[in-house]
């Protein structure tokens, strides 16, 4: 995605929405003013919440208006309890109540077993009610928070504009998110009705628009300006068929957000380049990340200054230095600096600030002023006068334009996906057509629709069309049958299922090279280096494979399970019978190549780069080789086709290794799964080694298989923690930081890069308190965090030229930083290792393709 403009999270009922009210302004404003943003441009605080969705004429008998606005009393009884927010009348079934915390521990105290000593009940008692009172409580979802945010350029532009210009840039986006729930009510809002046993619902039925209610805020944690509008839809829908209340079906909200998130910067596009005349640019965004469109006479320095603390820190750390040379009459050391400055990021760690609109416009407005070099409003006003715009009708657009987008976005979504549904085609319209400008919202809509419908005519149907009509009743406005959710086609392209036949016919063909049974019984009985036998399945796994002529095999099993055992024990086999070197390994990541040449002591390669080496040099595979393919659900559809034909035509075999079940590859995937569900014997482990407790191994492999009641079980043994973001973050970090403490392996997941980074400074600032990370130079990296010695950091580019001893820099390796240059290159060394696994990284290499890890 170019940037997200539009995200979605659950709410939950009950209290749940109580977040939306903890910023709104206490006092009324004046009421003469235009907006609810410049009415309450005094208070403390952001303006209360307004009504909108053409479902909220059902309300209180039809009292309620767009706009009008919701009270907190109103928001409970929406949103907290399912409930007409005027009258109180209840909207359909109750939200259904799950087991409160007492009544979780008396059940399963109640199921202890009576055998049980006193002194062992107490402790299970004890246990139990522990792991309880960490368990959140269990909500029914109340609704879904949509964030429909603008660009950060004009933000930028809203944030220092005089009163007049914010006031229309605020209608901007405003009409652009109204203009986006509307779509949702047309294109994406439907519930599910009819009953069947196991499954439930049987009909996608339309409903009579949206009850939604819309909280404007304005800031950021860090006091950045950040124009968003939370917009709250109700769980609750009335539907055309019956009249009744029923429940949103989740399954379109969900599907649908990407493709909403670009329609809605484009249509916010649009309105501003109506208003104002603005052009828009692609602007890049470093390594990794798409462009994004961003206001071309914004400057990309003013943008970053109200994208980052790193200022804020800045002016605290030299406060810090100034108060340390008072204190003892000397400028700090090098190595005092870097723990001045990480109590200064510390110091100006953002707790969230209520401030009014004119305190932080004033403010905003100082800070642009430096980095313009002038009166920031009055550039405002510069920016914001043009000539007329050149808009665009739906009519302007010729239709071999229309046709020749079609075909790039088939091909777009084809390179990442091996089978689409028409949001995934209607996000990458959106994206592909984002440098027009269009007069109205409904020319953009109609065009993105007409590219839309090209790219399904190019896409392969697999979804079988409808083979009988469905009584009137039972058709939706668009005479599509209730009985088949709208959108739910599956395509493909021609490219894709040709290779996935191919593979197919080599998976089933069984005229490759094979080991012997009696080499292979021999390596069976036999321990390993390590006085280690096999497990009665990974026996039985090599067995098949070594035996089985096929000329491509698998090797199936979860992680734990023992894939490696077994593939070392294959390599013994099929050296003893074709010789020294007729095992190679291959992996569509060079860390993941790394890792199996360590385990299996193999020559490897990832994938894209044997096939570069193939191109170039005409290397290719020998008769009787075994060709093993790591993480092979990793590894694209397209990228296995070439090099299992290959293999084939040279008379070696290919194994396959890895589990259906894990990731999936970022390139148009899903042939490893193919191929593991199309015999009945394919070799697979099952037997997990890693866990301490069974229940983890049962539960494991329950998840595995998509069996969500086992959800339960993670939540009975308090796995399972609940709550908002910021919360959630706390917890994540409090439990990574005692690890740290008690030297145990842990691993901290953010969803964004943005709390990536910030827990990253967050923890290395604690390493730097504590005397972990020290040192008298620090480098900085490629997103503004900084290195020193002892930091752990991940080098994000291969480059074969960087030597570690035997091997050489990849992408995705972790290094301990062992000394930090006064030209800011780094020494690192791959933890845990020899002086010799040591590198030095250019001050190039660091500054661009470094983080912290």
């Amino acid at each position: 995605m170019s940037g997200v403009t539009v995200s979605m999270r659950l709410m939950s009922a009950g209290d749940g929405y109580k977040y939306l009210l903890r910023t709104v302004a206490a006092g009324d404003g004046d009421r003469s003013l235009s907006t609810p943003l410049t009415r309450y441009y005094n208070a403390d605080g952001t303006p209360p919440g307004r009504w909108m969705g053409t479902g909220i004429a059902a309300m209180g008998g039809g009292q309620l208006k767009e706009g009008d606005e919701v009270t907190e009393a109103q928001l409970q009884l929406l949103i907290g309890m399912g409930r007409d927010p005027l009258t109180g009348a209840p909207l359909g079934r109750a939200y259904p109540q799950y087991k409160a915390k007492t009544e979780r521990i008396a059940e399963r105290v109640a199921a202890l077993d009576p055998d049980l000593t006193a002194t062992s009940r107490g402790r299970a008692v004890a246990a139990i009610e522990a792991e309880e009172a960490e368990r959140g409580t269990r909500r029914a979802v109340a609704g879904f928070d949509y964030t429909f945010s603008i660009p950060k350029s004009a933000s930028v532009l809203w944030a220092v504009a005089d009163a007049g210009t914010q006031s229309l840039i605020v209608d901007a986006h405003h009409a652009a998110v109204a203009d986006v729930v509307a779509f949702m009510e047309r294109e994406v809002a439907a519930t599910r009705a009819g009953a069947t046993p196991g499954d439930g619902a049987v009909a996608q039925v339309d409903v009579r628009g949206l009850i939604a209610t819309a909280y404007d805020h304005y800031d950021s944690r860090a006091g950045d300006p950040h124009l968003h509008t939370h917009v709250v839809i109700s769980n609750k829908v009335q539907t055309v068929l019956d009249n009744k209340w029923r429940s949103l079906d989740s399954r379109p909200m969900h599907a649908a957000t990407v493709a909403l998130s670009e329609l809605h910067e484009a249509v916010f596009a649009d309105h501003l380049t109506r208003l104002f005349g603005v052009q828009w640019e692609a602007r890049d965004r470093g390594r990794d990340r798409n462009a994004a469109w961003a206001i071309a006479q914004v400057p990309q320095e003013l943008v970053t200054e109200f994208s980052s603390r790193s200022r804020h820190i800045d002016e605290e750390k030299d406060r810090l230095i100034a108060a340390y040379a008072a204190k003892h009459g000397r400028q700090p050391s090098s190595t005092t600096i870097i723990k001045l400055r990480a109590q200064a990021t510390l110091a100006t760690r953002p707790e969230k600030q209520i401030h009014s609109l004119a305190e932080l416009t004033a403010q905003w407005r100082e800070r642009a002023g430096m980095i313009l070099g002038a009166d920031a409003t009055s550039w405002a006003r510069r920016v914001t006068t043009n000539e007329d715009p050149l808009l665009l009708r739906a009519d302007d657009l010729p239709l071999g334009i229309v046709h020749r987008l079609g075909q790039s976005v088939v091909v777009a979504v084809g390179e990442k996906r091996s089978t689409w549904r028409r949001w995934n085609l209607t996000a990458e319209a959106a994206r592909q057509t984002m440098g027009y400008r269009f007069a109205s919202t409904q020319d953009r809509e109609a065009i993105v629709g007409l590219v839309v419908d090209e790219a399904e005519a190019a896409s392969l149907r697999l979804t079988p069309p409808e083979l009988a009509s469905s009584p009137a009743v039972f058709r939706r406005s668009d005479e599509s049958s209730v009985f088949r959710p709208r959108n739910s086609t599956v395509f493909s392209s021609g490219e894709l299922l040709e290779a996935e036949g191919r593979l197919l016919q080599l998976a089933r063909t069984t005229a490759g090279p094979t080991v012997s049974l009696t080499t292979v019984e021999r390596i069976v009985r036999k321990p390993d280096s390590e006085r280690r036998m096999l497990a009665m399945d990974q026996a039985s796994a090599l067995m098949a494979i070594a035996v089985s002529g096929r000329s491509i095999d698998l090797l199936v099993g979860p992680a734990g399970a023992g894939k490696t055992t077994a593939m070392s024990a294959l390599r013994r086999a099929w050296e003893k019978e074709h010789g020294p070197g007729s095992v190679v390994g291959l992996a569509p990541s060079s860390s993941a190549a790394q890792v199996l040449a360590d385990d299996l002591g193999i020559a490897t390669e990832n994938t894209a780069k044997w096939w570069q080496s193939r191109l170039q040099t005409g290397e290719t595979f020998q008769a009787g080789q075994l060709v093993i393919i790591d993480e092979a659900s990793l590894a694209g559809t397209l990228s296995l086709d070439r090099i299992t034909q290959l293999a084939a035509e040279a008379g070696a075999k290919v194994l396959l290794v890895g589990d259906y079940a894990q990731l999936q590859s970022v390139d148009a995937g899903g042939a490893f799964r193919l191929l593991a569900h199309d015999r009945d014997d394919v070799a697979e482990l099952v037997d997990v080694h890693r866990f301490t407790h069974d229940w983890e191994k049962r539960a494991s492999l329950d998840l595995r298989h998509g069996h969500t009641e086992v959800i339960d079980t993670y939540a009975d043994h308090g796995r399972i923690v609940e709550g908002d973001t910021e919360a959630m973050i706390e917890a994540a970090y409090a439990a990574w930081r005692a690890d740290m403490i008690a030297r145990r392996a842990s691993v901290l997941v953010a969803d964004s890069n943005e709390f990536v980074t910030a827990l990253n400074n967050r923890a290395r600032t604690d390493l730097i308190l504590d005397g972990t990370v020290r040192g008298a130079r620090e480098s900085e990296l490629h997103d503004g965090t900084n290195a020193a010695f002892g930091d752990i950091v991940i080098t994000r580019r291969n480059d074969r030229r960087l030597r570690a001893g035997r091997s050489w820099v990849r992408n995705g390796d972790r290094w301990k930083v062992a000394d930090v240059r006064s030209d800011g290159s780094m020494l690192v060394r791959r933890e845990g290792l020899s002086r010799k696994s040591a590198v030095l990284l250019p001050a190039a290499y660091v500054s661009e393709h470094v983080e912290l890890g």
